[in-house]
């Protein structure tokens, strides 16, 4: 593929890499002044609709000071692709809302050990008793929303202010549900900060095929049907036929958790 994003000094992704094999691609771009306010998104995401997820990632890495991934150790693919592709040490974070499956947290170990990861990690509190204790039992099924903001909203912004972040990196794809199905590639977040979807054009079928391709491991809830992984008490199988997420909030209207609006 061709490509010509070379704005602001940033090199066409042909001379970005050392090689044509992806397992070992070896950065060879040095950083550029990074002012989001000047990143025409839409130009951006006009290219990058026909790029890979790897050449959006070696975008940012070469571009975005201050990058993070953000991931649910649902998938693993974009760890992979940072780590082990694009050998960026990009800092990730998991948001432990202590009430995730146990399968959540064994991926998330896994994933530590297997990319050495700059792993960090935030919760609302030090442990499930201490959040109870201050916000009361089964706070989902009171007010679900307040739920969301005290395990997921607060704790993700409490890192991205800490950690200084510039932009974040998600594993959003359009094809999740009908809610995401205009999601652009880049997009600004309700701060400003620039929020990278490099997934966005692929399919369920794309992400499974990649990580079964590559050996990628993923959190074995999906092998027992669940197909979206979030907080246990609010999580559930999806049936045949149903979107992707349609095991999230079943019964609610809601789509999302506060997090991607």
């Amino acid at each position: 593929m061709t490509s010509h994003l070379n704005l602001w000094g940033v090199p066409p992704f042909a001379a970005m890499f050392s090689c044509t094999d992806a397992p070992s691609l070896t950065m060879q771009v040095e950083r550029v002044k990074f002012d989001s306010g000047q990143l025409a998104l839409g130009e951006l995401n006009r290219r990058f609709e026909s790029a890979s997820p790897q050449e959006i990632l070696a975008w940012a890495v070469a571009t975005v000071p201050n990058l993070v991934q953000l991931t649910s150790f649902s998938m693993v693919a974009i760890t992979h692709m940072l780590y082990h592709e694009l050998q960026a040490q990009t800092p990730v974070i998991f948001l432990d809302t202590l009430h995730l499956f146990p399968e959540t947290v064994q991926t998330a170990r896994q994933a530590q050990a297997v990319y050495n990861l700059d792993l960090h990690t935030y919760r609302a509190a030090p442990s499930r008793a201490e959040f109870e204790a201050r916000h009361g039992d089964k706070l989902w099924e009171k007010d679900v929303d307040r739920f969301h903001h005290w395990t997921k909203v607060e704790p993700l912004n409490r890192a991205l202010e800490e950690l200084s972040v510039q932009a974040w990196i998600t594993g959003r794809r359009r094809d999740q549900s009908s809610t995401r199905q205009h999601m652009p590639i880049l997009e600004r977040d309700q701060d400003g900060r620039l929020k990278i979807n490099p997934l966005a054009n692929w399919t369920h079928k794309d992400l499974w095929r990649y990580t079964f391709a590559n050996n990628v491991l993923y959190n074995p809830l999906h092998d027992q049907g669940y197909t979206s992984i979030g907080d246990q008490p609010l999580t559930t199988k999806v049936q045949v036929g149903e979107d992707e997420r349609a095991g999230r909030w079943r019964g609610s209207i809601k789509t999302e958790c506060g997090i991607h609006g």
